[in-house]
């Protein structure tokens, strides 16, 4: 059998693992300082909880479990054989991989919201699946880095995730562009433009503005039944460029828009603050997902060419589905993926971030290797990095594999060095070598590695 993997998904090496975990470190790091907190959900969700959260688009893109045991026992003989596989797929199947963590985390607030204090607020890194085209920065299987607070409409938290968008780029070295807009100006506009029953639908055009353009914007929109000055009227809207140009577009229509104020109240509150990172508001930024009612957010890399960094928005409605009315909600997330390919590309991760071992030991016989092998425990027992070849060897093979995994310190053991108690400690940097009794090993590649 060849060995391979799915589609959209991948393994990772020890020196991308270390590295992942770099951008995890600090991505929690942040979340911790703003006062959130850790929750975890299960890897699949009831397809119940899953299926019209995500648009149209983001149902075909559940993954799908199939029910345990004979799952075509119960399954409609007539559907089957017209192969209809929207009609047999809730029959075969009750359970999906989580397309996102927002999701579950409603949920989960719904669930849990006798042990939990409002407003809470949590943060969660967990895989997610999707089953998309695989291309450069989108895969099937990913990281998300999800950060929320629920249970206050307070525009704060916009603000407040705006802030953080900015801390974690600026510690990654990442300069982004964080883009806002509101659920409310986009939902004020059609209506409008005599458009307000086909609001869902102009939300999923401009959403694709991205992949396919104005022109395939205009064609999406033709498709979904909107006229030629319905869409030219859309068109004189993602001219917009600023917070005034849409000020003066509202006062035009004679429109006192909501959706405008919570905007300007977003923007005073992080004027207020000093940001690494330029805050813009974007007419055609739409977020597809139907579950935003708000603010929305996203973040692109200045200087590369990928997809969004991170994304997010205000919910006011998501715990409804599970029967919780009044716990509004806002959240943003962080495209590990992405932001990895980014850096890599960038060349951003420290130079010292893969320092796996600190030293190795090399003996030349049985003896000298049970040495070695005690000698070791001490070493780790005060936190250094060690490891022992696994047998004796000759030198030449004993040392290739040291440079092989890039160790700095080798720590040389024969009978000699046994008998007067010290090692040949060799630095594999510079070959220098040093006589190093055992009882002053310890400080000695301390102060080493400093």
């Amino acid at each position: 059998m060849k060995a391979s993997i799915a589609k959209g998904t991948r393994d990772f090496l020890p020196n991308q693992v270390i590295k992942r975990k770099y951008i995890f470190d600090i991505i929690k790091s942040v979340f911790e300082i703003y006062g959130y907190v850790p929750i975890e959900t299960p890897s699949f969700e009831l397809l119940s909880t899953l299926t019209g959260k995500y648009g149209e688009e983001g149902d075909r893109l559940l993954f799908k479990i199939l029910n345990n045991g004979d799952f075509l026992q119960k399954a409609d003989t007539e559907a089957l054989c017209e192969k209809n596989s929207k009609k047999i797929t809730s029959q075969i199947s009750k359970r999906g991989l989580r397309y996102d963590l927002t999701v579950p985390f409603a949920r989960f607030v719904v669930m849990h919201e006798n042990e939990l204090t409002f407003p809470f607020k949590r943060y969660q890194i967990q895989p997610v699946w999707r089953a998309d085209r695989p291309q450069k920065g989108r895969y099937q299987e990913f990281y998300q880095c999800d950060v929320d607070a629920i249970g206050s409409d307070s525009l704060m938290y916009e603000a407040e995730l705006i802030k953080i968008y900015d801390d974690v780029f600026t510690k990654l070295k990442i300069p982004v562009e964080i883009k806002i807009n509101n659920r409310k100006v986009l939902e004020e506009m059609s209506s409008a433009i005599g458009a307000k029953d086909k609001f869902m639908d102009i939300t999923i055009a401009i959403d694709k503005l991205d992949k396919i353009g104005m022109e395939g914007v205009e064609k999406e929109l033709s498709k979904r039944d909107l006229n030629s000055k319905t869409i030219e009227s859309i068109k004189k809207y993602l001219e917009i460029d600023s917070i005034g140009g849409l000020t003066d577009w509202f006062e035009h229509q004679n429109i006192d828009s909501s959706g405008l104020k919570e905007l300007k109240t977003v923007f005073n509150y992080i004027y207020s603050i000093p940001l690494h990172n330029h805050v813009k508001y974007d007419a055609t930024l739409a977020r597809g997902l139907n579950y935003y009612t708000g603010c929305i957010f996203e973040v692109k890399a200045m200087d590369a060419q990928i997809g969004s960094l991170g994304g997010g928005g205000r919910y006011d409605e998501l715990t409804e589905v599970f029967d919780r009315k009044g716990m509004s909600g806002v959240g943003i997330s962080f495209g590990a993926e992405r932001i990895y390919d980014v850096m890599e590309e960038k060349n951003l991760f420290p130079d010292d971030l893969i320092h796996t071992l600190d030293i190795l030991f090399v003996a030349f016989d049985d003896y000298t290797h049970r040495e070695a092998f005690k000698l070791a425990s001490k070493l780790r027992k005060n936190n250094i990095k060690t490891d022992i070849y696994p047998a004796p060897a000759k030198m030449k093979k004993q040392m290739k594999y040291a440079n092989a995994i890039a160790v700095p310190y080798v720590a040389i053991i024969g009978s000699n060095e046994m008998e007067k108690h010290i090692v040949t400690l060799k630095n594999m940097i510079t070959g220098q070598q040093k006589e190093v009794p055992y009882d002053d090993l310890v400080n000695e590649l301390k102060q080493k590695l400093m």
